[in-house]
């Protein structure tokens, strides 16, 4: 056998064997991406909470993972902090300088607390309300920026922005002061809106007793309602924005006399 054709075959040899080790450095590639992916989708299901991966548009129903880790407890709060026969007092919507001084006066007037549920725009146009809000012994709590209650059916995006853009509203107009909740519009939680909510500090927050004051039924209606429902909890929604709150402030200066007597403490929703 001549040189040539050992060289040839020599030669011949070199390429199968580099186009061989070829073909098997790309098929353990596949294999280590296609083993990295499944590690990653693993991750993903049993995800803890602070998790970098993507959030799900809309989903509502499973714990978003893309916020930070919840700083206080995810669950939505209806009892009191204290023990005992309590009352807590939320307020919605405002602050409205007309009703939110007003509801002010009365609280300071029977030595009652309350906490008030600020939308981000009202909060920003009356930062004086905010401050003394806060000055004068009460909770403050985000009640998003446009009142949208239908935020459960939006993508988890709008609802961040909703929670966090009221949340920054409120904390230039108060002056950096704490958020102790945040409370979603009509009710419309989502398990990612309070995994926001949480992460930034604020216990969500629900109610125990409605007596539809924000329909404006009438003062003798709320109050009836309000003492007939307090037997289901503690946590009383009322409003002092987003309208005509007359029927409202006349209920309340009829109630805040009436807790005292029936012995009720004034109390907060639990915040850790």
């Amino acid at each position: 056998m001549s040189n040539d054709t050992n060289n040839t075959r020599s030669a011949g040899s070199e390429r199968v064997g580099t186009v061989g080790r070829a073909v098997v450095a790309a098929a353990a590639l596949a294999l280590s991406a296609t083993a990295a992916f499944a590690v990653l989708a693993d991750r993903g299901a049993g995800q803890p909470a602070g998790a970098a991966v993507g959030k799900r548009a809309g989903a509502s129903t499973t714990t978003d993972p893309a916020p930070l880790a919840p700083a206080v407890d995810m669950a939505i709060v209806r009892d009191s902090e204290d023990d005992g026969k309590t009352v807590n007092l939320t307020l919605d919507d405002g602050p409205d300088p007309r009703w939110t001084p007003k509801a002010l006066e009365l609280l300071k007037r029977y030595k009652a607390k309350a906490v008030f549920c600020l939308t981000g725009p009202n909060a920003a146009a009356h930062p004086d309300l905010v401050k003394r809000i806060v000055a004068e012994g009460h909770r403050l709590c985000d009640h998003s920026v446009s009142h949208d209650v239908a935020m459960d059916k939006k993508p988890v995006s709008y609802q961040e922005k909703e929670i966090l853009d009221a949340k920054r509203m409120i904390d230039e107009a108060s002056g950096g002061e704490r958020i102790w909740y945040y409370r979603a519009p009509g009710g419309a939680f989502t398990a990612q809106s309070r995994q926001i909510a949480a992460a930034h500090g604020m216990r969500n927050l629900g109610w125990s007793v409605d007596p539809g004051d924000f329909r404006q039924p009438g003062a003798d209606t709320i109050v009836r309602a309000v003492k007939d429902q307090l037997s289901t909890g503690p946590t009383v929604l009322l409003h002092d924005g987003g309208g005509n709150r007359s029927q409202t402030m006349q209920a309340l200066e009829r109630l805040l006399p009436w807790f005292t007597e029936e012995g009720y403490a004034f109390s907060f929703p639990k915040a850790g």
